[in-house]
């Protein structure tokens, strides 16, 4: 992702300004800190180790163990304990039991490549992945997880439309909603700014490709919609989201090595002043990011106000990699982050600092890891200790004091619609209501499905992954998660709808889990979708061969693509 500097003179359009702050006492240490492992370093490159257990006849599948999953450490304030798995994995116990493979294996998918968050006991992950070896297309992989017991709750396949890559989520225990730094892609400036003459610096500055950059949003995480509070926060690579227990919210950029190393370890430039990673407050209001005005004199003499941020920057460089931070819901003051020890750089074999090959990681330091903790009045950071065997999280949280603990409402609720305990599918084609089959983990359930006269079978969706029919026949894969969602698809045999264009390809229409996704369709296409009762509900023109359209949950629809017409119930 590239980011362009703007003008100093021109950052007003961006940011919003200085923000009152208030300080509070500092709380007595003794943390158990918790993060998803994300992605550690290995001698054979830049991926996580597995064990193979063997082969499981009953599910189809070989089952591994890889390091992918929840880990604990505790800290005294003074030391941090070496990152363990939690709750662990022993091959011993787990092996030649289908329900425990399952649950093992199912670490193997914590992943959050593209963002994850923990919010009141769950977790979700967010994985970017293309759809297959030979399809150049991004998909999101979203899970969500039980943070103490690790059991995977649900998942589903979401779009690159859906623009989930994130440097970070956050809970905001001000107003029950779940905020974060996504990366739209695809999406175009404001007029506002790219309609200023004095805007761009010169040609090669033009952002106006369709890559707008971070942008501060609120995410819905049943439906994982994401919904934009301001255009889009440019010229930054941030590397951490968090909100602290007063619903302040911080986000850290990554920063380089351009200056010195004072006495205290800190990097300093050229006047003296810290450098490195900095801390930037943002307005959930507005979306934008606090900032103090500074008047400055240019090249040419003429003066000007620029924008900065309130506090100075951290004292400590860090790599443009995922990485994450946290705050006690105790102590509003101190944002936790774990981050990498240098900007990826290291000492070579004539013991100089310079940028290094990767093969040499292990030896010269570049990708090791640390604790920090940051004082959100200052901006400044400490670095309390080096992190055993390199670490990094994609999400990190406080075990039992997190600003999220003991929230009222349940982002991650599916409409209130699964059950509470138990493992379930449900399935979506009754009229007037769901039928929901208790199931185990592990095990494949085969269903016979048979059209109403004048339809017949479109399509089979399982948690948003379409399945393969035969003979009006399908198997779900092998149960992995709590909750699950099967839904089937009919295409009326002879449409009683007249078509306003004749597609020249045959659109698919997929149940999701919010919605449906059409597929395999042509660019200014119509797509038109009615209740039950006949009424339209919506209607859009298609920009390209698939969409997304949101639509409430339990109700019965009608969608219409030319001369296709499909019912479904979600």
């Amino acid at each position: 992702m590239n980011f362009q500097k703007m003008k100093n003179k021109h950052f007003f359009v961006a940011f919003a300004l200085l923000a009152a702050m208030s300080c509070m006492p500092t709380n007595a240490q003794n943390l158990k800190m918790k993060g998803i492992g994300h992605n550690n370093r290995y001698d054979d490159g830049d991926q996580m180790k597995s064990t193979y257990l063997g082969w499981s006849s009953e599910m189809g599948k070989a089952i591994f163990i890889v390091d992918n999953g929840i880990y604990a450490m505790n800290y005294d304030g003074a030391a941090l304990s070496t990152p363990v798995k939690e709750p662990p994995v022993v091959a011993s116990e787990i092996k030649g039991d289908n329900a425990k493979e399952m649950w093992a294996s199912n670490f193997n998918m914590m992943y959050g490549n593209s963002g994850a968050a923990y919010v009141n006991g769950k977790l979700v992950t967010i994985m970017s992945r293309d759809e297959s070896s030979t399809v150049d297309e991004e998909l999101f992989s979203v899970r969500v997880w039980d943070a103490k017991t690790g059991n995977l709750l649900s998942t589903e396949i979401k779009p690159k439309s859906a623009t989930l890559e994130s440097a970070g989520m956050s809970y905001n225990p001000k107003d029950g909603k779940v905020y974060g730094l996504f990366y739209l892609t695809g999406k175009d400036l404001p007029a506002e700014i790219t309609s200023d003459p004095d805007y761009f610096v010169d040609e090669d500055d033009d952002m106006t490709d369709g890559d707008a950059g971070y942008c501060l949003c609120t995410i819905d995480l049943g439906s994982m919609k994401v919904t934009p509070i301001t255009p889009g926060l440019y010229y930054y690579n941030f590397v951490t989201f968090a909100i602290n227990s007063e619903g302040r919210a911080f986000a850290l950029t990554s920063g380089g090595a351009n200056g010195y190393i004072d006495d205290n370890g800190k990097m300093r430039n050229a006047d003296n002043e810290l450098t490195g990673a900095q801390l930037w407050e943002f307005d959930l209001t507005t979306g934008l990011l606090k900032t103090v005005p500074v008047e400055k004199i240019d090249d040419e003499g003429e003066k000007y106000t620029d924008y900065e941020p309130l506090v100075p920057a951290t004292g400590y460089c860090s790599q443009y990699k995922r990485q994450a931070a946290c705050f006690a819901n105790s102590n509003p003051n101190k944002m936790y982050w774990v981050g990498y020890y240098n900007s990826g750089k290291g000492v070579n074999e004539w013991g100089s600092w310079s940028s290094l090959s990767d093969k040499e990681w292990r030896t010269n330091g570049k990708y090791d890891t640390s604790l920090y903790e940051i004082d959100i009045n200052t901006g400044e950071a400490n670095r309390i200790t080096k992190i055993d065997n390199r670490w990094i999280f994609s999400a990190l949280w406080i075990d039992g004091d997190d600003p999220s603990d003991g929230a009222e409402t349940d982002p991650f609720n599916h409409n209130g619609e699964e059950p509470s305990e138990g493992i379930y599918i449900a399935l979506q084609h009754a009229e007037n209501g769901s039928i929901w089959q208790k199931v185990e983990i592990g095990k494949q359930y085969t269903y016979f499905i048979q059209p109403a006269e004048g339809w017949e079978l479109h399509s089979v969706t399982f948690n948003g992954n379409e399945l393969p029919v035969t003979d009006n026949t399908v198997t779900t894969p092998a149960i992995g998660a709590a909750f699950n969602k099967l839904i089937v698809t009919f295409e009326e045999k002879n449409p009683t709808l007249v078509p306003e264009v004749v597609p020249t390809t045959q659109p698919k229409v997929l149940g999701t889990m919010d919605g449906v996704h059409i597929a395999n369709a042509n660019a200014g296409d119509t797509v038109t979708v009615f209740n039950a009762d006949g009424q339209k509900v919506c209607q859009q023109t298609l920009s390209g061969s698939e969409a997304d359209i949101s639509l409430n949950s339990n109700a019965l629809y009608l969608v219409k693509i030319g001369t296709k017409v499909v019912k479904i119930r979600l």
